[in-house]
């Protein structure tokens, strides 16, 4: 928190201390909303009661629509009814939208029927559409013209126009609504008054449509360095604008929610403060997790069935110590992957929307990683098991001796008897064999692991799912699976 919020946070806690209503609101008024909501997110109810009886009642609902999901779920608690319509009626309409969308279907129903009856019909409209989609996001409120006007009648248009926002365009319709482009304000005040406006269109304005995903809105104001643009229909209508600041919003929506998905939750546990919650989200990723763990675990059992029977069973416990190794990097091998396309798909990269040409990049950059960790992985494992086992043996001769010496016990014979009883060391042939394995199971785990990571996104993707869960820990949990069992059967074969 900045120093000057820090200053502000602790001046309205005195203003609170003491019930002063007075200065706390003269204080407020010299504030941003913005600033206000982030502090309003710390206190407790009662102390929110008294800063939003501070405010203005403008400034009260912006500061209610800025606000954290969960935050405003506890001050919807907090206003009476009429308040609340009071609330709404000031915001935008697209604002409002929102706002209502996390109400249940019976008190946004009874908000709506206490709005103006204008007002309602166009928030109604706007919460028919997707929460994702242009439509939601959209402003409603849009300046058209009809394309026969002069600019001298456009401009009266504009000054006659009750419109509270920023705009820096005006957007052009025929007689049926259908856009045909913008006009600059800059050419309204620049042209001669009787020019007419169809002269002026731009008809190569840029303009999305009232389905488009917010996430293509985004990539698309990015691209084009737009500070707004028009919402058409199915039928080319004008329906509505979004602008650079909403877009902003989306942006944080989406990063937020793809490292949410990535992390194995989603957006569902910020809505409530509630511990259950958010422990109940988490659960339902953690659950499936928890399974995938226990099928490796019986894959395990599987193989030491397989030792056994071959007699290798001093190899299998030698090897299950080094299957972590394999599960890990070979994990983090694709999230990697995963990480890099996903990001690209989110952005709308033209080269991440290719797959060849994504594919062929990351293959080699694997084979390159793969490379490596076998080679150094297996001269790990060839390493460490005859290191631990020469200062095993050492110690295991110094207990020998320290038993034969005294003469209270009976002497227990040979050390190299005492030595087998605690398990067969691995012979060199074995333990060069086994550090063999080690390696092409790293190499094919990496591969393995890569390919899912460049594969799935795009077929999440495909079938309309988000991206980013190929990166989250169900996939990553079905790899440790598949690369332990490629790491123990090779072992298998090879020893």
């Amino acid at each position: 928190m900045a120093d000057e919020q820090k200053i502000l946070l602790r001046q309205i806690k005195e203003f609170l201390a003491a019930k002063d209503t007075e200065r706390l609101g003269d204080l407020l008024r010299q504030q941003r909303t913005s600033d206000i909501a982030e502090i309003v997110e710390v206190f407790d109810l009662e102390e929110c009661r008294l800063i939003f009886d501070a405010l203005g009642k403008h400034d009260a609902a912006e500061v209610l629509e800025k606000v954290d999901e969960a935050t405003r779920a506890e001050l919807f608690d907090l206003f009476e009814d009429d308040e609340l319509v009071d609330l709404i009626s000031e915001l935008d309409p697209d604002d409002a939208a929102d706002v209502l969308a996390e109400l249940d279907q019976r008190e946004s129903q009874e908000v709506l029927e206490s709005l103006d009856s204008e007002d309602a019909e166009q928030i109604k409209e706007l919460m028919v559409y997707s929460e994702d989609s242009a439509g939601g996001i959209m402003d409603p409120t849009v300046l058209s013209v009809d394309e026969n006007a002069s600019v001298s009648e456009v401009i009266q248009r504009i000054r006659a126009a009750e419109v509270d926002e920023d705009f820096y365009s005006v957007f052009v319709v025929d007689k049926n609504g259908i856009f045909l482009g913008d006009v600059r304000i800059r050419l309204l005040i620049t042209c001669p008054a009787e020019t007419r406006i169809y002269t002026l269109i731009d008809a190569d304005a840029l303009y999305v449509n009232v389905e488009a995903d917010q996430e293509e809105v985004r990539n698309l104001f990015k691209k084009n360095d737009l500070i707004v643009t028009p919402v058409l229909d199915a039928q080319g209508k004008l329906v509505g604008r979004i602008t650079a600041d909403r877009v902003i919003e989306v942006a944080e929506e989406e990063a937020a929610e793809d490292m949410l998905a990535m992390a194995g939750t989603d957006a569902a546990e910020l809505e409530t403060f509630s511990v259950f919650n958010a422990a109940r989200v988490r659960m339902t990723w953690l659950l499936p997790c928890l399974a995938g763990t226990a099928i490796t675990a019986l894959v395990g059992f599987f193989f030491r069935g397989l030792f056994f029977s071959e007699g290798q069973l001093h190899v299998f416990f030698v090897a299950v110590l080094f299957s972590p190794m394999i599960a890990a990097i070979s994990g983090n091998a694709g999230l990697q992957t995963s990480a890099i396309v996903v990001c690209g798909l989110a952005t709308g990269d033209l080269a991440a929307l290719k797959m060849s040409q994504v594919f062929m990049r990351e293959i080699r950059i694997a084979l390159l990683i793969a490379l490596c960790c076998g080679v150094i992985g297996g001269s790990i494992c060839s390493f460490l098991p005859s290191f631990f086992a020469n200062h095993s043996s050492k110690a295991d001769m110094t207990d020998v001796s320290s038993v034969a010496s005294d003469s209270s016990l009976p002497v227990l014979g040979d050390s190299s008897a005492l030595l087998s009883a605690t398990g067969e060391q691995l012979e060199p042939k074995e333990q060069f064999r086994l550090a063999i394995a080690f390696g092409i199971a790293m190499f094919s785990a990496i591969m393995i692991s890569t390919s899912l990571g460049l594969s799935l996104p795009f077929l999440f993707r495909q079938i309309g799912l988000d991206p980013a869960i190929s990166s989250g820990p169900l996939v990553t949990t079905a790899n440790d699976s598949i690369s332990v069992a490629i790491y123990l059967m090779l072992t298998l074969l090879m020893t």
